[in-house]
């Protein structure tokens, strides 16, 4: 909006032309996020608490969780809103890329507000079955695919971080690829929702990665010289990116240990779904692997228990996701937090290595 106002007085002051740079208005959608979330915080959160929007503890969890009994949940319209406006300001807005993110976002964000309100009417984390919420995202999902590989003809080229030259055409069977890519991150980042800003952080991580991947992609020389797919238009998404590392940031300050606010579907599934329509946009899917290698660790936990539970009848964690595993091997839940944070960082440094390892 700001760019489309302001930009065009370009020619009569010139101060104006810096509205043409990504690199400003990403800085500036950030800012602003952050901004946001300090302004809105306080009042959305007393508002969730006196509506009655307070987080009820699972019986699937440690026992230390008891103390986060009555604190609010829902905190991801607190997120929302603060990636969504300053895209809309700073982003422009004839970017068919920047709205196909943000209106998938928001989707997966309708989808956890519903699943979020189920929990609060039944209690103890019973919400949407998962065959029903899982239904909900692939149809999602598979409308992202179509539009992408259907109406904007996408490149449906896999293209492999550390690998220059193997990029497969998957033609069509891109499209449930997509599919899976996005239910993955989606669900995954979910998962890793269990202790205070433990989701978050990797999170303002991967967003921060793609910021510069997105740039990169959407940059005909810089992808040329970095021998990485040129994504024509990807480069709008890094002021997405950009407002996705400043509502993450603000959110943190209210979510970090001890949390005055969780998150809670609306926000995880709307997080995760957009890091992964990101990476796809950018060409950089398989790489979702490294730089979200937190939440693929908690996923392949859930999955690893479960399968290992119904074979051998035996648990090969103490609990899953794993973070709970390490709470009941004894570690303070600052320490899980802060270590996983320390992980993502280093992870994150790996994925932009790729860049110089093709």
């Amino acid at each position: 909006m700001l760019f489309h106002l302001l930009y065009p007085l370009h020619t009569v002051y010139s101060v104006f032309n810096v509205f043409r740079y990504i690199t400003f208005r990403t800085i500036y959608a950030a800012i602003t996020a952050l901004l946001i979330c300090f302004v809105l915080g306080p009042w959305i959160i007393k508002k969730l608490s006196t509506t009655g929007a307070i987080n009820s503890v699972r019986e699937d969890v440690p026992t230390t969780h008891l103390t986060k009994e009555g604190i609010p949940t829902m905190g991801g319209i607190l997120i929302l809103t603060a990636l969504v406006i300053p895209t809309l300001l700073w982003a422009d807005l004839t970017s068919t890329f920047v709205w196909l993110v943000l209106v998938a976002t928001l989707l997966f964000g309708s989808i956890g507000f519903a699943d979020d309100m189920l929990k609060l009417r039944r209690g103890r984390g019973k919400g949407f079955k998962a065959r029903y919420k899982i239904a909900l995202q692939a149809g999602v999902a598979l409308v992202v695919s179509g539009i992408l590989v259907g109406a904007l003809k996408f490149d449906t080229r896999l293209y492999f971080p550390f690998f220059k030259g193997f990029t497969p055409d998957l033609g069509w069977f891109y499209v449930p690829f997509i599919v899976l890519v996005i239910l993955g991150t989606s669900n995954s980042v979910n998962l890793t929702d269990g202790l205070d800003g433990l989701a978050i952080g990797p999170i303002l991580v991967s967003a921060g990665t793609f910021m510069l991947f997105c740039y990169l992609a959407g940059h005909s020389r810089f992808a040329e010289y970095l021998q990485i797919a040129h994504v024509k238009g990807s480069g709008e998404l890094t002021v997405f990116c950009g407002a996705m590392v400043g509502s993450s940031l603000g959110f943190l300050w209210f979510n970090t240990y001890p949390a005055q606010v969780f998150m809670g579907d609306i926000g995880s599934l709307a997080l995760g779904a957009a890091l992964g329509i990101v990476a796809i946009i950018a060409k950089q899917e398989l790489l979702l692997v490294i730089v979200g290698g937190i939440f693929v660790l908690e996923a392949i936990s859930v999955i690893v228990q479960v399968a290992s539970f119904k074979v051998r009848r035996k648990r090969v964690f103490n609990m899953a996701p794993i973070h709970h595993h390490f709470e009941l091997k004894g570690w303070a839940e600052p320490k899980v937090i802060v270590r996983f944070w320390i992980i993502a960082l280093i992870l994150g440094l790996i994925a932009i290595s790729t860049l110089k390892l093709r």
